[in-house]
């Protein structure tokens, strides 16, 4: 599909991702002006249309912006804080999208003739303000930092609906990794990942693997992804309430939808992952059609109760929290991976079967997802990332 921008009246350079190429949805139709305004300085006017019609405000997108003001030479995400309107962040429609973006002048972006826009969106799951049952216990019940139990009383939150892909963090590689960051020789196993790196310093995605979850990935490549991203990775808490849904699945304000399965084993139920014949997720051996790790998505009939995909199966994703222990001293903290894999055995695809690793751990069967957080945290999150950019490029 060929996507073209209309850029007025200011030669602004645009990059669309294409939507068929890894799970970005769906944008065309982008215009970009730069209007003075008599008070509060210049502003860059964006609009583009959002064309996926599943965007809801239970499956909403996130939508990120990322700049350059050297033609490409370096890129930087644009900070909530300094946009406004109804197409960044969550949105929670499709449609046509305005995002005025305020402040330029103020990190440096004073001409732009040299100005590129890249625009890409990621679908979520919206999980509710409310309590949920808990069941695993932090770091495998070795974290003696924490006192007491776990919170089982979350805020509302958001978490990406499928795992990371390959297409995903190819494009990730292409804008940030030139010096190999984020990338090793592994990754080039074409049935367990699939990411070429060329002779000009360039990464692609072997054909037909764009929509498969990336893979050999330690905590920090995937943190530094989302970091990228302006997501970040879920808690072990926030991971397991996606998995199983909370008390009431309309969430503790409204309390109208009660959570039939609140402790249920599976994200779809109780039932076993082969029960009956039927294959309800990713894991160990070639049954349920896929020796290795399967494409995004590939069994969305079984997602969990907020429509999160591939929780069970697939990849083991990689969790925030931190966890030192005295059996860990000398060592950097061990990270928890939940969810299981495909060389997993069925049992161990649980909602609560987790393993520890060290987060420079590079696997085939470890993957990731992102979260937002709604509200003021997100904000105040963004605002300290912004502060750090505007020290790094000048005022």
């Amino acid at each position: 599909m060929e996507l073209r921008a209309v850029i007025l009246p200011l030669a602004i350079g645009v990059i669309f991702c294409n939507p068929s190429y890894s799970k970005w949805l769906e944008i065309s139709n982008l215009q970009i002006r730069r209007e003075a305004t008599e008070l509060a300085g210049p502003k860059i006017l964006i609009e583009y249309n959002l064309n996926d019609p599943n965007i809801s405000p239970t499956s909403p997108a996130y939508i990120f912006l990322r700049c350059s003001k050297d033609s490409g030479g370096k890129w930087q995400l644009i900070g909530a804080e300094a946009l406004h309107g109804n197409g960044f962040d969550i949105v929670a429609k499709s449609g046509h999208k305005q995002v005025i973006w305020w402040g330029t002048g103020e990190i440096g972006i004073s001409n732009v003739a040299n100005l590129e826009l890249r625009i890409r969106g990621i679908e979520m799951g919206r999980v509710p303000a409310g309590k949920f049952v808990m069941k695993s216990l932090p770091g495998m019940g070795r974290d003696e930092s924490r006192n007491g139990k776990p919170d089982s009383d979350l805020p509302m939150f958001y978490i990406g609906k499928y795992e990371t892909t390959i297409g995903m963090y190819v494009d990730y590689l292409n804008e940030t990794g030139s010096d190999k960051s984020g990338w090793n020789q592994r990754m080039s196993d074409s049935g367990r990942c699939g990411i070429i790196r060329d002779s000009n310093s360039g990464y692609s995605v072997k054909p037909g693997r764009e929509d498969y979850p990336v893979t050999y990935v330690s905590w920090y490549d995937a943190a530094n992804f989302l970091e990228w991203c302006g997501l970040r990775l879920p808690t072990e808490a926030e991971w397991e309430k996606a998995y199983r849904g909370g008390m009431y699945l309309d969430g503790d304000d409204a309390k109208r939808l009660l959570n039939p399965i609140p402790e249920r084993r599976y994200p779809w139920g109780n039932e076993k992952p082969n029960a009956g014949g039927v294959y309800r997720c990713n894991y160990d051996g070639r049954e349920d059609g896929f020796p290795q790790t399967a494409p995004v998505g590939s069994y969305d009939k079984f997602s969990s109760p907020y429509g999160v995909c591939d929780l069970a199966g697939n990849v083991s994703e990689w969790t925030l929290d931190w966890y030192s222990t005295p059996y860990h001293v000398g060592l950097d903290g061990f990270r928890v991976v939940r969810g299981g894999s495909w060389m997993a055995v069925p049992a161990a695809c649980d909602a609560i079967t987790g393993a520890t690793q060290l987060p420079l751990k590079e696997s085939s069967i470890m993957g990731f997802r992102g979260v937002r957080q709604a509200g003021k945290t997100a904000l105040a999150v963004g605002y300290m990332r912004w502060i750090t950019r505007r020290q790094k490029w000048g005022s």
